[in-house]
């Protein structure tokens, strides 16, 4: 009876730790089917926004500004240099680096005792050859008068021997006679031919008497110019560059002394890119004479030329690109030749076309655009100009719209975007003036006075970048008796009031 209380008593107490095991393992069962079906739960995705800056794009009308780098160059400038050599016994006060002259100043003057010596014996010369000249007219003169005289004995001969002929004939003379007067015919004759001869000789000598008469003159004239030479004289008002000769120096024929220089009469060389003169002449073909505006900048001041565009280099040159243009100036106060400045160039104004910057547009000339639900699209816009870190784009495609001013990686087509700010983006270059009105309704107000309302309004009204709509409604909460405070803080801050 013990064993059997005993038996049940054991069957219970395994009974009990049956179920304690069962209760355990169900429980582990269903924590692990709990744990399961949670870890296979994933809550409904959202959609991520990303928050932009953005520009709304307006076309407008745009002259391009191209900017390279030039050379000064001096228009007019000449080498001076001392035909005759010798001695230098006279400088001018001004003949020295960076002395001003005028046309027709003595510059320098090289000792002229050997020109003057040859200038002398050419004269006597000349006068030689004049004194030769006259004796061979005088000895013509004769010539011509004793030919005439032959010529007259000849037709007293002919004559006679006529009549001596006649009295043959009738019986009356002789033969003998005949002869003789036929002789001294035959003589008178020679004796023109040879006055003749004398008369040609004396033309020949008349015509080389002439001959050196010239040459004396051409002698003359070259030792006049060689005294000439002898003195430099400036040939136009201007200032003296890379003088290297003191008083007293012996001159070598054409050595060089220095260079005139003209400083009111310079022009830049400078250089452009193929492109960039393909869009210089894009509307017609040729080069416009253009403005240009030349500066040179410094620690504390800029010096500025304005000028036009002249003309262009026939060829590119060897290892050069581009082309190489020329503008003359008008004005040039402070430049000089040799100066390196920078060229902004006004090219013919672009129609139709924005200025944005240059992180708005990728490699394939796009622009990522907001749609009226936030969201990108990718719009075409081509660039036509690069302006520094702004590029001057095609607006026909994205007039009006808004555009992603700084692109990153993380943005594409559809995605969509929240602009950063609540004031509307009115683009690149607008006036820093330019302001727009909260997106919600300003709880604090206050009342303006008169003359602080005016001036607001005048403000308002004046900014022309700012949308229509918006200044209108910025007006109409100008005009109410209570104004937001925000407002008027904001719009007297850009006022800097």
């Amino acid at each position: 009876m013990k064993f059997l209380r005993r038996s049940l008593f054991g069957l219970f107490l395994v009974s009990v730790c049956a179920a304690l095991l069962f209760g355990a393992g169900y429980n582990m069962y269903a924590s692990i089917k709990e744990k399961a079906a949670q870890d296979g739960f994933r809550p409904p995705a959202r959609e991520r926004q990303f928050a932009v800056n953005a520009v709304l794009v307006e076309p407008t009308q745009i002259k391009p500004i191209l900017s390279t780098f030039g050379e000064v160059l001096a228009r007019r400038t000449l080498e001076l240099r001392a035909p005759q050599g010798g001695e230098i016994i006279e400088l001018a006060e001004a003949f020295q680096e960076g002395g001003s002259v005028k046309a027709g100043d003595v510059l320098l003057r090289v000792d002229p005792t050997d020109a003057e010596s040859t200038l002398r014996v050419a004269q006597a010369d000349f006068q030689e050859a004049e004194a030769e000249l006259n004796d061979a007219e005088r000895g013509l003169d004769i010539a011509e008068d004793d030919l005439a005289a032959a010529r007259g004995q000849l037709d007293l001969r002919v004559a006679a021997l006529a009549r001596q002929r006649n009295l043959a004939d009738r019986g009356v003379g002789t033969e003998s006679s005949v002869e003789t007067v036929a002789l001294s015919e035959a003589s008178a004759r020679q004796s023109v031919l040879s006055k003749r001869q004398s008369l040609a000789a004396a033309v020949a000598r008349v015509d080389q008497s002439k001959n050196g008469v010239l040459r004396a003159q051409i002698n003359v004239a070259e030792a006049e110019r060689g005294l000439e030479n002898t003195q430099v004289i400036a040939a136009f008002d201007g200032t003296l560059s890379g003088v290297s000769v003191a008083l007293g120096a012996i001159l070598n024929d054409n050595e060089q002394i220095g260079a005139l220089i003209d400083p009111n009469d310079l022009e830049i060389a400078f250089r452009v890119s193929t492109q960039q003169y393909a869009n210089l002449t894009a509307q017609s073909g040729l080069l416009s004479n253009l403005p240009i505006v030349a500066s040179l900048s410094m620690a504390d001041l800029d010096l500025t030329a304005i000028g036009n565009i002249s003309r262009e280099s026939a060829a590119v040159g060897t290892g050069q690109t581009g082309r190489q243009l020329f503008a003359s100036l008008e004005t040039s106060l402070g430049l000089r030749p040799g100066d390196f400045v920078t060229v902004r160039i006004e090219e013919p104004a672009l129609v139709d076309v924005a200025l944005i910057p240059s992180a708005a547009v990728d490699a394939a000339n796009t622009v990522l655009a907001l749609t009226p639900d936030s969201r990108l699209e990718v719009v075409s816009a081509p660039i036509l100009r690069r302006q520094g870190d702004n590029v001057i784009v095609d607006a026909r495609a994205i007039a009006g719209r808004q555009i992603v001013s700084e692109r990153s990686p993380l943005l594409g087509a559809g995605i969509r975007v929240k602009v950063i700010g609540s004031e509307t983006q009115e683009g690149v270059g607008a006036s820093p003036n330019a302001v727009a009105p909260e997106a919600e309704a300003d709880t604090d107000t206050i009342a303006l006075t008169d003359d602080r309302r005016a001036k607001l309004l005048a403000f308002v009204e004046s900014n022309k970048r700012m949308p229509a709509d918006v200044r209108a409604r910025m007006a109409e909460q100008l005009k109410a008796n209570e104004v937001p405070a925000s407002l008027v803080t904001r719009l007297e801050g850009r006022m800097g009031g």
